[in-house]
């Protein structure tokens, strides 16, 4: 069937209506500025799903900067076109007023799983992102939502979300997609020079050193960040805000290495904050 583009709330509820009784209902929930990644995910939903739907919603409560919301990608037809190509069945794009006509007084909270990493440095983030996703779960009501690890804290909250609030939709994570050097794929690459696209590779080689490290048997997790951290090379547009190694499911730091962990970074390469993370396992 055609692609259907639909903008409100009773549209997509319609339209998913009849559907419902054909198999299990895939959701994607983005933000536009499709990718490769995005690709990836939609693809999995297809092969498991009677029926995709892929929202493309710039959240505005997730934003800490005004001026980070107002640059963030929208090329939407180009985003409608590899929907088509993928074979997505709806795709639900809203304006921020129909999904939030007014102010909301009721969000949802996140606690102890965004009190680190990116949650640390962009308050009140994960209580937005966390909150529009419920959203689009009450309206979509999908059986399945998949989501990239390459945002693992965020994967990890909408799982414990989930899970603490009895919401009955199986949470599938689709693993990063890299470019050929590591870079994993982002909306937010598009923001790069020439020069920066060139050193943005650094927080996967550092990550990839934090993983090493682990596999080799260093279990000080200072000690592995150092290491880490000091493939980062010397420069004015490099800046790392975080290197951290975090309990997989719970991503609170951790002192000894034991088990499994995440290593995580955000890295700024002049003006764009790219995050990336590893799971390190030991030997």
């Amino acid at each position: 069937m055609p692609l259907r583009v639909v903008q409100t709330i009773d549209e997509v509820r319609a339209a998913l209506t009849a559907r419902r009784e054909s198999g299990a209902i895939g959701l994607v929930p983005t933000m536009g500025a499709l990718h490769a990644g995005h690709a990836r995910l939609v693809e999995r939903a297809r092969a498991e799903c009677a029926t995709v739907v892929v929202s493309i919603f710039i959240n505005p409560l997730q934003f800490d900067r005004a001026d980070d919301l107002a640059r963030y990608p929208r090329p939407l037809e180009a985003d409608l076109a590899l929907c088509e190509r993928l074979g997505v069945d709806a795709v639900f794009a809203p304006s921020a007023e129909e999904i939030y006509p007014e102010p909301p007084d009721v969000r949802v909270h996140v606690g102890q799983t965004a009190k680190y990493l990116c949650g640390a440095f962009r308050p009140g983030h994960f209580d937005g992102v966390a909150t529009v996703v419920l959203k689009l779960f009450d309206i979509v009501q999908p059986d399945v939502a998949y989501f990239g690890e390459k945002d693992a804290q965020q994967l990890a909250i909408i799982r414990r979300m989930v899970a603490d609030l009895n919401v009955p939709v199986k949470i599938a994570p689709v693993a990063t997609v890299r470019e050929a050097d590591g870079l994993a794929l982002s909306s937010r690459n598009q923001h790069l020079n020439a020069a920066e696209r060139a050193l943005a590779p650094a927080l996967f080689r550092a990550l990839t050193a934090a993983k090493n490290a682990v596999a080799a048997g260093v279990s000080d997790a200072e000690a592995v960040k150092r290491a880490a951290t000091g493939t980062v090379p010397v420069d004015d547009r490099l800046r790392i805000e975080y290197l951290e190694l975090v309990d997989p499911r719970t991503f609170q730091p951790v002192e000894r290495i034991t088990g499994p962990v995440v290593a995580a970074g955000a890295l700024w390469v002049g003006s764009t904050r790219l995050i990336d993370n590893v799971l390190c396992t030991p030997p």
